[in-house]
C-alpha cells in the first residue's frame, strides 16, 4: 500500500525465504525487517499518512492485546503535577499532544516547540528521560509495556538552541512549561549554575519573575542541555564510564579514566561526519537490552569511530538530529538575509560558502554493523528538508 501511494521513496521490503530457515537465517531475517522499519519513518510524508499510521496503531495494539476502548491517561508536567486526560486507547502521541495542548491554553503555533518523553524518576532524585516518543506511537499501549520500568509520560520543550525561549515568553502557557522544566533541571543537578547565579536564581524563583528567571538560567552552563544517564564509552580507551550532556552543538562527556582520574571532552556536531544506533541484543544475565551509538569524529585531522553504549541512544540520535535541523533552518535563514543584502556580483561567492557545510547521515542498524556513507545528493544541507531527519 505504501509502494502505490509513494512509489520509489519507499525502500525495497526485504525478500521472503520460502524454505524452511535456520536460526541464523530468522535471525538475518529479523535484521532486515527492522532496518526496513527504520528507514521507512524517516519520511514524514509516509508517517504522518494513513496507510501507515493504521498500520502501526493495529500493529501495536494487537502485540500488547489491548483494543480500543476509553481510558484516562495521566500527562506529566515537570513541577510534579499531573493532567489526566479522558482517550482512547487508540489515540497517537500527536494527538494526545495536541489535547494537552488545548487544555493548557497552548496555541497550535507552539506546539512544535514541544513533545511527549517518557521519563523515569528515580528513587534518589535523578531524573532519566527515557526517549522521545514518536508521533505515530500510542502512549497509553507503550507506557502498558514499559510498566516494569515504572515510566511516566511528560511534556517537555523540543528544541536544542536555547534562544528559542524568546520566542516563547509571551504565551503564558509556553512560559509557564519553560519554567517549570528550567527549575527541575536546576533542582535535579542537569545545570550547573555558580554561587553567584545561585542565590539570584532563588531570588527570582521566590518573587515568582520567570521571565527573569528564565534570561537568567539561559547563562548558566547546560542550560538547554539533555543530560543522559552514566554509560560507558571507548574514548579515549575502552571500558571507560562517561557523564554526558548534549546540546549547544556539542556532546559533552566528562570521562572518568580506569586510573580513577576525569577528563572532560567536547565533541563538536560540525566535526562529526556521520553516526549510527545499533542493537546489540540482550546482557548476558538476559535481563536488558543493550543499544549503542558510534559516531564518526574528526578529531584532529583523523576520522575515527567513538563508541557510547546507552540504553538512551534512541533519544541522542533524535538530540544529534534535532540540533542538525536548527543550524540548517538558522544557514538557511542567513543565507535569505544575506541574498537581501548582498549586490548581485557577489551572491554566487557567497552561496557557495554558505553550501560548503558538514555532511551529515545518521541510520540504525541492527545487530550488524556497517559503515554509512552519505550520498553525493545529500551533501548540501539547503537540499535537505527538516521532515527527512
Amino acid at each position: 500500500q505504501l509502494r502505490q501511494l509513494f512509489g520509489s521513496a519507499v525502500p525495497a521490503f526485504p525478500p521472503k525465504f520460502y524454505l524452511t530457515m535456520t536460526k541464523s537465517m530468522a535471525d538475518e531475517r529479523q535484521s532486515q525487517l527492522e532496518q526496513y522499519l527504520q528507514n521507512v519513518t524517516l519520511d514524514s510524508n509516509i508517517t504522518n499518512s494513513d496507510v501507515f499510521t493504521g498500520f502501526f496503531r493495529k500493529l501495536q495494539q494487537d502485540t500488547f492485546k489491548i483494543q480500543t476502548q476509553r481510558a484516562f491517561l495521566d500527562v506529566y508536567l515537570a513541577d510534579g503535577s499531573n493532567i489526566r486526560l479522558d482517550i482512547q486507547t487508540s489515540d497517537t502521541a500527536e494527538r494526545i499532544l495536541e489535547v494537552i495542548s488545548c487544555k493548557m491554553g497552548l496555541p497550535r503555533e507552539l506546539i512544535k516547540y514541544f513533545s511527549l518523553f517518557f521519563f523515569q524518576d528515580h528513587d534518589d532524585g535523578a531524573l532519566s528521560v527515557v526517549k522521545k516518543v514518536a508521533d505515530f506511537e500510542l502512549p497509553f499501549v507503550s507506557l502498558q509495556s514499559m510498566r516494569e520500568l515504572h515510566c511516566k509520560l511528560g511534556i517537555r520543550k523540543w528544541y536544542m538552541d536555547p534562544s528559542l525561549d524568546t520566542l516563547l515568553m509571551d504565551c503564558r502557557a509556553s512560559l509557564d512549561l519553560l519554567y517549570m522544566q528550567a527549575i527541575q533541571e536546576v533542582e535535579r543537578n542537569w545545570v550547573k549554575p555558580t554561587e553567584g547565579q545561585m542565590q539570584e536564581f532563588k531570588f527570582l524563583q521566590k518573587n515568582a519573575n520567570k521571565a527573569k528567571f528564565l534570561e537568567l538560567i539561559r547563562e548558566m552552563r547546560f542550560y538547554g542541555y539533555v543530560r543522559l544517564d552514566p554509560c560507558i564509552c571507548d574514548y579515549p580507551e575502552e571500558g571507560c564510564s562517561a557523564d554526558i550532556y548534549v546540546g549547544n552543538n556539542e556532546i559533552n562527556c566528562c570521562i572518568k579514566l580506569p586510573t580513577n582520574q576525569t577528563k572532560e571532552v567536547s565533541f563538536k556536531i560540525n566535526r562529526l561526519r556521520s553516526w549510527q544506533v545499533t542493537f546489540l541484543g540482550a546482557t548476558k544475565d538476559g535481563e536488558d537490552d543493550t543499544l549503542e551509538l558510534r559516531f564518526e569524529y574528526n578529531d584532529s585531522g583523523t576520522w575515527q569511530w567513538i563508541i557510547l553504549y546507552t540504553k538512551q541512544a534512541f533519544l541522542l540520535s533524535s538530540c544529534l538530529k534535532k540540533i542538525i535541523s536548527e543550524q540548517m533552518m538558522k544557514a538557511a535563514k542567513e543565507g535569505q538575509e544575506m541574498e537581501i543584502k548582498t549586490p548581485e556580483s557577489t551572491k554566487n561567492s557567497k552561496k557557495s560558502s554558505v553550501q560548503q557545510k558538514q555532511v551529515i547521515h545518521s541510520g540504525f542498524i541492527s545487530r550488524k554493523r556497517f559503515l554509512v556513507r552519505p550520498n553525493e545528493d545529500d551533501r548540501v544541507f539547503e537540499k535537505i528538508r527538516e521532515e527527512d531527519l
